[in-house]
């Protein structure tokens, strides 16, 4: 891992969230306690995370409460799939990251909760917050990728117009999106195993047309 000397004090705080994204066996705990006990940080760029406490999501497709509880759901997910990924670190800081932008983009639209391009409004937020850490600027680009991508799969199963499988194939590792997929997909609360059978089963669908070319839109 490369640091950048003028990271500062975030680079000490950085060190001490990736030890714990990428040695607990539910990184939930620690965040949720930093939180719970006043403490997690508010200053740029965590400010970011912490934001995301009481950030409303449409309850038909998140019964688990705020952008901050799914977030903590993902990364706990994550963590336990994290030895499928090429890049374990690249996924948990994509997992952890992958909805900042959520906050920014959220409305309520005709009585719906909506967050329309948080995955592109996301992707610039988690850069920012990696390069205010010290990351090198591979690193940051391959994360920013993911948060980017993220809502790929949802887009091919939807049969939407937003599935764009040769721009994301042009910067990311397609099985990488995947998995950041399915983590984001199981944060929603306790899954059964039909849940689970069913969200595999369209993640797989996902990689195959991302593969295959799918439908390519702009």
């Amino acid at each position: 891992m490369t640091t950048h000397p003028d990271a500062g004090g975030n680079a000490s705080l950085f060190h001490e969230f990736e030890t714990h994204l990428m040695e607990d066996e539910k990184p939930s705990l620690y965040f949720d306690g930093l939180l719970t006990a006043g403490r997690f940080p508010s200053a740029p760029p965590f400010d970011m995370l912490a934001g995301l406490h009481g950030v409303e999501q449409s309850p038909v497709h998140h019964p688990e409460a705020d952008v901050w509880r799914h977030t903590m759901l993902v990364v706990d997910n994550a963590a336990l799939l994290k030895s499928q990924s090429a890049d374990p670190r690249a996924l948990m800081w994509a997992a952890l990251l992958h909805d900042v932008g959520k906050k920014e983009t959220t409305r309520i639209r005709k009585g719906r909760i909506t967050a329309y391009d948080h995955d592109k409004a996301g992707r610039a937020l988690a850069e920012r917050f990696l390069r205010d850490c010290g990351q090198d600027e591979a690193f940051v680009r391959k994360v920013g990728a993911l948060v980017r991508w993220h809502m790929q799969a949802l887009y091919a199963s939807k049969h939407l117009p937003y599935f764009n499988p040769r721009a994301m194939r042009a910067e990311t590792d397609i099985d990488e999106v995947a998995l950041l997929c399915l983590c984001d997909r199981l944060g929603r609360g306790p899954a059964t195993a039909e849940d689970l059978d069913h969200e595999r089963r369209a993640i797989e669908e996902f990689i195959r047309k991302s593969r295959t070319g799918g439908t390519d839109h702009r």
